[in-house]
């Protein structure tokens, strides 16, 4: 019984290593996307530096970043304890889980309690930008509106103002003025809205994956260690 439970130890804690390099990798390509998407590039680049939204992108980016390399760190650490049957590798798997979990906890908080802070910080690079267009037909500020609605397709808001044919007219493709476009300030919330969702669903994940490997780098690290007191550590082969 000895050999068969030290044989299929590393069989079956390998693919569970797996799905935390996977979901690693996962983190690292939405925080990649986040970052460098057009969406997302645009209104980081157009945006003041008063406003919150380019110290949320960047801060999104090296955290999501960081956290994957953790992840995966923690996972090959956990696969090189098992082969290994070390207890410092286990218990340094264990720590980089713990990390990760200690870096999730406060990022969920913050989504949850400023659930809003970044599509009211993208809105209003709209709003201003649309505004200056509207007041005086900068010729910058006109190039960077019609960016945002070929990125966003959508054409113009409802302004109480009025007056706002003239600047859709010259900011939006020709396809939305006939068509009378979609408001921007909605298709962004939208936008955002959806993105963030999948955010908040890939943290969720993440935390229930992290508990579970500091529980598994856990049992891990007391089978070691008793197997190493009881004289069964070693190479085994099931015959």
């Amino acid at each position: 019984f000895a050999c068969a439970q030290q044989e299929l130890l590393p069989c079956q804690s390998l693919p569970k290593n797996l799905l935390f390099q996977l979901l690693g990798l996962s983190i690292a390509t939405l925080s990649t996307v986040t970052h460098y998407g057009l969406h997302f590039t645009l209104i980081s680049d157009i945006s003041l530096e008063s406003n919150s939204y380019r110290v949320i992108h960047h801060a999104a980016f090296y955290f999501g970043i960081c956290l994957s390399m953790t992840l995966i760190l923690a996972a090959l650490l956990s696969s090189a304890a098992t082969v290994r049957e070390s207890q410092c590798l286990t218990a340094m798997g264990f720590f980089c889980f713990a990390l990760a979990f200690c870096g999730l906890i406060p990022a969920a908080c913050w989504r949850y309690t400023h659930s809003t802070e970044v599509e009211d910080s993208v809105m209003d690079v709209y709003d201003l930008v649309y505004e200056e267009v509207r007041r005086n037909a900068s010729s910058f500020r006109r190039h960077e509106l019609t960016a945002i609605h070929e990125a966003f397709l959508c054409c113009g808001k409802r302004s109480p103002f009025g007056d706002t044919a003239n600047v859709e007219r010259k900011t939006c493709l020709s396809s939305q003025v006939r068509d009378a476009g979609q408001d921007c300030l909605q298709e962004i919330q939208y936008f955002l809205k959806k993105h963030m969702d999948f955010v908040s669903t890939l943290l969720g994940i993440t935390i229930g994956f992290t508990v579970y490997g500091m529980i598994l780098t856990s049992f891990l690290w007391f089978s070691i260690h008793f197997s190493s007191n009881l004289d069964r550590k070693g190479k085994y082969i099931l015959r």
